[in-house]
């Protein structure tokens, strides 16, 4: 491990700048993401957060980046529970079900799509319930079941929410009649 880049990632913090200094680094250290990805992928490691914080600016610029990493990443996104990590993952998925140069192995949909619902009914903050349910929305043009089960879960948790879910949900809702 670079001790150096480790640190970098470690001080780092939430701040939008703060942030986006370690993504344009990584997009102009390449060989520098392997690490960052190592760090995001081991949610034992303390730091794993902020490198999933990194990993959404930097996917949300260059997503084909990802590719390498693909399968390793979409093998743990289930197994997150900080919903500090949820946020930045369930982005990056959403990325992902938007893309139209990354085409996606029926396995790979899978995983994201499972995930996405089991965030949705867990006990999981609205930003990650509003990825999730745009993932949805997007993977159920192409898979029509999803939308039956989309409709039935945001119609039956509406109320249960606050406004942004609301908001979010009724846009979705809107779209999918």
């Amino acid at each position: 491990m670079n001790l150096a880049f480790y640190k970098l990632i470690e001080e780092s913090t939430a701040h939008r700048l703060n942030r986006e200094f370690i993504r344009d680094y990584i997009l102009q250290n390449p060989e520098k993401l392997q690490l960052l990805i190592e760090i995001a992928l081991n949610e034992k490691d303390k730091i794993h957060i902020k490198a999933c914080w990194s990993l959404e600016l930097i996917f949300e610029i260059q997503l084909e980046l990802i590719l390498p990493f693909l399968d390793d990443f979409l093998a743990k996104i289930a197994y997150y529970k900080n919903d500090s990590t949820n946020r930045p993952i369930s982005k990056i998925c959403m990325f992902l079900s938007k893309s139209k140069t990354i085409k996606l192995s029926e396995s790979h949909e899978t995983k994201i799509i499972e995930t996405c619902f089991d965030w949705l009914i867990q006990d999981k903050k609205v930003a990650t319930k509003v990825y999730s349910m745009r993932t949805l929305f997007l993977f159920g043009k192409k898979h029509p079941w999803i939308n039956e089960d989309l409709k039935t879960i945001l119609s039956q948790d509406y109320f249960k929410h606050s406004a942004a879910y609301q908001a979010a949900a009724k846009d979705i809702l809107r779209k999918l009649k």
